[in-house]
């Protein structure tokens, strides 16, 4: 099973800009603490401006986030770097003569879009700020 890293990415690069918004901001910077590819940073840069979370022009290092850290939550974030893509997946393939192949998609999506809306909803509530702190404490002990 392959897990998407975009969200703590995006998150991580996010906290990175404000953190640091007088050092450097180039991708190649960014990536080495992400420990990932320049063009990784890069796209997923381009998703957080795309839904209007940071600003930066193109082709010069350096971004900023368009509003304060706790002005911006975690679903905003997801959203930007994620899109539509639902957090729990349920199997296509069921065999559709059994009892409980042919009815648990049913079940399954309605119980996984319930369990979504409650993840979201606490996404709405944590900030970038939040993040930032915590940090912020982790550093200090």
């Amino acid at each position: 099973m392959k897990y998407s890293h975009k969200l703590s990415d995006a998150i991580h690069i996010m906290v990175y800009l404000d953190m640091f918004q007088d050092g450097d901001l180039s991708s190649r910077a960014i990536a080495s603490s992400v420990n990932s590819n320049a063009s990784v940073v890069r796209s997923l840069m381009s998703s957080l401006r795309a839904a209007k979370l940071i600003q930066s022009k193109q082709g010069i290092a350096g971004a900023k986030l368009t509003k304060p850290a706790a002005q911006i939550n975690l679903y905003e974030i997801y959203r930007a770097v994620e899109g539509e893509q639902q957090l729990l997946h349920v199997d296509p393939k069921t065999n559709p003569n059994c009892v409980i192949g042919g009815n648990i998609q049913t079940v399954l999506e309605a119980e996984y879009q319930r369990i979504a809306n409650q993840a979201f909803a606490e996404m709405k509530r944590i900030s970038l700020q939040d993040i930032i702190d915590g940090i912020k404490r982790q550093v200090e002990h």
